[in-house]
């Protein structure tokens, strides 16, 4: 790490783990309310009225606004202060969670989720690159990533649970309310104990970029969650096909412009390159897989929402005991051996999962394969998030966070899409059950498992070995090489 100011070197050990409690609390509240109101989805239809193509709103929203503005929001923390930043994106998503719990009518509950993504979309780069940067040394970074990474995997399955206990035992609004008062004290100990200052060098946000780059990310997560709902209509075809567009006029202009969003040299660095491609593989197989599970647990086995949120907590307790081994393992051996391992691991427990039939028991047949993928995404996304920020500064650590983000949003996306759509073809798991369900759910985890284990094979193949002998972390002189200099500006 080259370009830390002077603010961030200045915080103490104390300090730096106060923060890092503080912005991964803030973080797993984010990753949660990507799934926190799918089990709740039916009492929300009743209580405000809304239709079959209006509550898919309720969940895609979120996912949408988050996805599509991740990196002019990563850019936004690197030009104009990361503390702002994140002050901002929690503010306005403890504003809409109010504004959500409070909803009266359907679209306010959907208005107040737009809010929420955006909110989520500036906090959450922010955040990631305020711990980037205050762990510049390999092995902190690796146990302080480890934390940020594990909290991702368990916020998308504590969402499962608490979405299920909130509606069996308050109400779906407490899914929402919950939020407001962990965003207010994160704003209360924010100037406390992250780090403030402005950046070194004073830039313009590339605005044509940010607009292509927002759009062409909107057109594609929206077209790739409206073939999810609807199969391939001509809605879809044309959402996709701006999105195609628009991501070649985006490529044009940052090639072109004086201070792109995303400078080309950034992707050029192998590791990141490689870490933000599996990172999409890695995040459509393990949505696909937790809504798959949910599904499998509610209409095959007939488990109410609490019991089925219940279902997955030793989910949690293998995510930590991932994130432990994590840890270690990428201390001592660099990020490849263990995410080989990680996504080798997952592809064996989603084939343990794909091989259940309707008369299985929960404790002999799910249990063993949520054990062996939860100890498996815990070993693999922290390793993920310090492959996506290597070798990154002052200058474009809210990039890497972004992109990171960005692409996980969009490989959940693609993992609803593509999955849940080749499991329906096979019956309906969404809301049957019986052989074909069955057979539907077997056969997108199998094709899941196909996702990591192709992710195992590129990374052992593609992605640089541990750092080598003169304390360069993995593809330092590589970023050396691609990064672009104040001169270049």
């Amino acid at each position: 790490m080259t370009a830390i100011t002077t603010s961030t070197q200045a915080i103490g050990g104390s300090q730096r783990t106060a923060a890092l409690v503080l912005l991964s609390c803030v973080h797993f509240m984010l990753v949660l309310d990507d799934s926190v109101v799918n089990v709740a989805l039916a009492t929300i239809r009743d209580d405000l009225g809304f239709g079959t193509a209006g509550l898919a709103w309720v969940v895609n929203a979120y996912f949408l606004t988050f996805g599509a503005l991740l990196l002019p929001g990563g850019r936004a923390a690197d030009l104009l202060g990361r503390r702002a930043v994140f002050v901002v994106g929690v503010s306005l998503f403890g504003a809409a969670s109010l504004v959500c719990g409070l909803a009266q009518e359907p679209w306010q509950l959907v208005a107040g989720r737009f809010a929420q993504g955006t909110g989520a979309a500036l906090a959450s780069p922010a955040a990631m690159s305020m711990i980037t940067l205050m762990y510049p040394g390999d092995q902190e970074r690796a146990k302080a990533m480890g934390v940020w990474g594990g909290v991702a995997a368990l916020g998308g399955t504590t969402g499962l649970v608490l979405s299920g206990v909130l509606t069996d035992l308050l109400s779906w609004r407490w899914a929402f309310f919950i939020n407001v008062p962990i965003a207010l004290a994160a704003l209360l100990l924010t100037p406390r104990l992250l780090p403030g200052g402005r950046p070194a060098r004073r830039s313009r946000i590339d605005v044509p970029g940010a607009l292509l780059g927002t759009g062409a990310l909107l057109a594609l997560v929206n077209g790739l969650l409206r073939t999810a709902e609807s199969g391939w209509d001509p809605q879809t075809a044309v959402s996709l096909l701006l999105a195609l567009v628009l991501g070649a006029a985006f490529l044009a202009v940052e090639a072109r412009t004086a201070e792109p969003l995303v400078p080309l040299g950034f992707l050029a660095v192998r590791t990141r390159a490689v870490a933000y491609g599996t990172s999409l593989l890695f995040t459509a197989a393990f949505f696909a897989l937790t809504f798959l599970v949910m599904l499998h647990l509610q209409n095959v086995m007939g488990y109410g929402p609490l019991r089925a949120g219940m279902a997955y907590l030793p989910y949690a307790g293998g995510v930590l005991i991932g994130i432990w081994l994590s840890a270690r393992a990428v201390a001592s051996y660099g990020v490849r051996p263990p995410l080989v391992v990680s996504f080798a691991l997952s592809a064996v427990g989603m084939l343990l999962l794909s091989r259940l039939s309707e008369g299985d028991g929960y404790v002999s047949a799910v249990l063993p394969g949520v054990i062996v993928v939860s100890v498996a995404s815990g070993l693999g996304f922290p390793a993920l998030a310090i492959a996506a920020v290597a070798d990154t500064t002052e200058r474009d650590a809210g990039l890497g966070s972004a992109l990171l983000s960005s692409v996980q949003q969009i490989g959940g996306a693609v993992g609803i899409a593509a999955l849940v759509s080749l499991a329906s073809s096979q019956g309906d798991p969404v809301h049957g059950g019986g052989d074909a369900a069955t057979d539907g759910f077997a056969l997108a985890l199998v094709v899941a498992a196909g996702f990591m284990a192709l992710g195992a094979v590129v990374i052992a193949t593609l992605m640089p070995g541990r750092a080598p002998a003169d304390g360069q972390p993995d593809g330092a002189k590589e970023a050396t090489a691609a990064a672009p200099t104040d001169a270049d500006h």
